[in-house]
């Protein structure tokens, strides 16, 4: 069982930055692929980023590419998205997920998720 909760979400202007953080539980965290995922008023859920259990390998969808990055520190039980260059397109509740195997996009159904946190990016 892993327990998410992610922080670090707020209102920020177009081009500016936000750092993401979800904390996990558990002493085998170090185990788990962790993944980001984001879903905006009156759309799906969208894959973000995804992270192996070592850190890694990586994967972004093409619409995060070059401006997001997504590490972790198993030795803090965390996982980060840092969100740069930001776009009002980005306007979304963030979620972070976890799971057994390392899988990308949106048909990955990881088995863990936090309760989100809002980002929203002014124009």
């Amino acid at each position: 069982q892993v327990q998410l909760v992610e922080s670090g979400g707020g209102l920020v202007q177009a081009g500016g930055s936000l750092r993401l953080s979800c904390a996990a539980s558990g002493r085998t965290f170090s185990s788990y692929a962790m993944g980001w995922f984001r879903q905006a008023p009156g759309k799906g859920r969208e894959f973000v980023a995804a992270i192996n259990w070592s850190g890694r390998s990586t994967y972004y969808a093409d619409s995060v590419k070059g401006r997001f990055t997504i590490s972790r520190d198993n030795a803090k039980n965390t996982v980060y998205l840092q969100m740069n260059s930001l776009k009002p397109e980005d306007t979304a509740v963030y979620y972070c997920a976890a799971d057994r195997f390392f899988s990308v996009g949106s048909s990955w159904s990881p088995d863990y998720w936090g309760q989100g946190t809002q980002v929203t990016v002014s124009s």
